[in-house]
């Protein structure tokens, strides 16, 4: 949540800034600004409420000089969004600003003490406290910046990742982190750029330096970078070359990116696969199970963290893993995970999935699996984020940036990590047989073209969408690996159109949820022919038995439910296991066209942002 830019260097540093926050908007769009280090060494700050271009129609008629500077979009944790509690914050004295994404948890403890100094606040926001203390040393201790910051850092409690700028040092930017991602890119000419990922930067350098937590870095024009701890201990600066490009990052002709990213999920797919399923489809390769085979081999349970979508993506690895490994799995909310006194014991493999890698609350999960000695397996998008580098071993999921806040080829994506390494750990529990394992590998391998052929729905779907619009409530239905499903695809709708609506077992209906059924409640009903099938459509009979509509999945030349359903959308007849995937895809789409039709802004829906790096 929330996004960091920061520039250094002979460029234009309000058009690098500006641009950058475009690329972060996806973190949060409550509000924006950016901090001007002018040439004559004063701070200009300008910020706005709403999203980015907000805040170029409110810098247009400034002075935007500057040799360096700052920027922040803005999710909100303390204070309403407003001009006032929008970043960046100033000292009291103006001397220094400074962003901030994350929650300083003991900012009023240190608030109080700052006030019987004399320190007067002007927003409702703890960053504020953070750049009144970063100069309250820096004035009693009479030392430099960078002293100062590691001085203050020492007492904040909390997650935070932050960049500072003074008046007295225009050529020196300060930032540090802690369980909030930063990273830095080395620019020409000893230029420099800052930022909460790589996105901002990548059209100006491929070289990266990801801050990892307790780390600080001064950042001064024409000097090699240099990182050190809270105790003052120099650390290695690591670059990354960076593997992305600017197409990723654009629309590519398409009106928002949630649809680009809908339609590039075939060749994301292929991505994921590439290298992993081998030999025809006959076996399955993956490097971070094949160095820890004893680890998958003699693991007694799996529990799978998560949260938001991940935590769909995990009930089905439930599904694949207890079907194909024959492990019991539990899988949890991070979120609640932290608090429930878990029980994890040193022959659990504990899995985390989180599409950033920065998710806050699956990171503090990874870290009390750590401590109770389990196997700690990483399933990530972002390379460099503190996911993968927290864990023992892992799996990218490798379908690119995803910009749209709903998530959707991070979703099919994590999904077909799940089935790959369900498959990787029955070849070494030796829980399928070498057929099997070949006929979903097989099959696996067709997935992207049967993935193609289910987005030539989306003309039907879009007209569809048009009976759907005006509902004010739905239920999603179904049972075995469809259930996830349909929890995912009434989240889809919540997160973009604003409807209300829920995603239910089909079986547990009948214990309440019948209730609501009337002519006004739409119900999606997933229903590929599975071993599953014969239930679900005892289920949709119950739906039309009290005058529910009912929109239904199904697999191609279904003619039960197709002749109980108002509407149907058929898609390819693929292995129970695949299903999930195969599914999904006409939910994201109606969800799309539905919230479209709304007049809503699919690419940043209200109050929402894409990683949460936050409790």
């Amino acid at each position: 949540m929330c996004g960091i830019v920061g520039y250094l260097g002979e460029g234009n540093v309000y058009d690098i800034l500006i641009k950058g926050l475009h690329r972060l908007e996806y973190r949060g769009y409550d509000s924006a600004g950016v901090a001007l280090v002018s040439p004559s060494g004063n701070i200009n700050v300008f910020k706005a409420k709403g999203k980015v271009a907000n805040l170029e129609s409110f810098c247009q008629s400034k002075d935007l000089s500057a040799r360096a500077g700052i920027a922040h979009t803005r999710w909100a944790t303390h204070g309403e969004p407003s001009d006032v509690n929008a970043h960046p914050h100033f000292s009291e004295d103006g001397n220094i600003a400074i962003v901030h994404n994350g929650t300083i948890e003991n900012y009023k403890l240190l608030k109080d003490v700052l006030e019987k100094h004399g320190c007067s606040f002007h927003s409702e926001t703890d960053t504020e406290v953070l750049a009144q203390l970063i100069e309250y040393i820096r004035v009693t201790n009479k030392c430099s910046l960078l002293d100062a910051v590691r001085e203050a850092l020492k007492q904040v409690v909390g997650a935070y990742a932050i960049a500072v700028v003074a008046k007295d040092d225009p050529d020196t930017i300060i930032a540090a982190r802690q369980s909030s991602p930063l990273a830095i890119g080395i620019g020409e000419n000893g230029s420099y750029f800052l930022a909460s990922d790589a996105s901002p930067f990548v059209e100006y350098t491929n070289e990266c330096v990801y801050l990892k937590d307790g780390e600080i870095a001064e950042i001064r024009r024409g000097v090699p970078l240099k990182i050190t701890n809270l105790n003052n201990e120099e650390s290695t600066v690591d670059v990354t070359t960076l593997q992305l490009s600017i197409s990723q990052l654009e629309k590519g002709g398409y009106p928002h990116f949630m649809l680009k990213e809908i339609f590039e999920q075939p060749s994301t797919l292929r991505d994921c696969i590439r290298g992993r399923v081998v030999a025809d489809g006959d076996r399955i390769n993956i490097n971070g199970v094949n160095d820890n085979k004893e680890k998958f081999r003699n693991a007694k349970r799996i529990v799978i963290v998560a949260c938001g979508t991940s935590w769909h993506a995990g009930l089905i690895g439930k599904y694949l893993l207890q079907d194909m490994c024959k492990v019991p799995v539990v899988v949890e909310y991070a979120s609640e995970f932290r608090y429930s006194n878990p029980i994890i014991n040193a022959d659990d493999v504990v899995i985390a999935i989180s599409q950033s890698g920065e998710t806050a609350d699956t990171l503090a999960a990874i870290q009390i699996a750590k401590e109770a000695g389990a196997f700690v397996f990483g399933i990530s998008n972002v390379v460099g984020s503190s996911i993968p580098r927290e864990t023992y071993a892992g799996c990218y999921i490798h379908v690119g940036p995803e910009i749209g806040v709903a998530s959707t080829k991070a979703f099919t994506g994590q999904v077909m990590v799940l089935t790959l390494l369900a498959l990787a750990i029955a070849q070494i529990r030796g829980t399928l047989s070498d057929e099997e394992i070949a006929k979903v590998g097989k099959c696996i391998l067709k997935l992207p073209d049967y993935v193609e052929q289910v987005l030539k729905l989306s003309p039907q779907i879009e007209r569809l969408s048009l009976i759907y619009t005006y509902a004010r409530n739905f239920l999603y239905l179904g049972r075995g690996y469809s259930y996830p499903v349909a929890l995912e695809g009434a989240l889809k709708l919540k997160e973009i159109s604003y409807i209300h609506a829920e995603g239910y077992p089909a079986a547990e209906m009948k214990h309440g949820p019948i209730a609501l059924i009337d002519q006004e409640m739409p119900t999606v009903i997933i229903a590929p022919q599975d071993h599953l099938y014969e239930k679900i459509v005892s289920n949709v009979q119950q739906v039309k038995a009290r005058g529910g509509s009912i929109l239904a999945i199904v697999t191609e030349g279904d003619s039960v439910i197709a002749n109980l359903a108002d509407h149907v959308l058929e898609v390819p007849d693929v292995p129970e296991c695949l299903s999930p995937i195969i599914t999904s895809v006409p939910l994201q789409l109606l969800s799309y066209y539905i919230a479209i039709n709304k007049g809503k802004d699919v690419d940043m829906p209200r109050n929402l942002a894409k990683s949460v790096t936050v409790e």
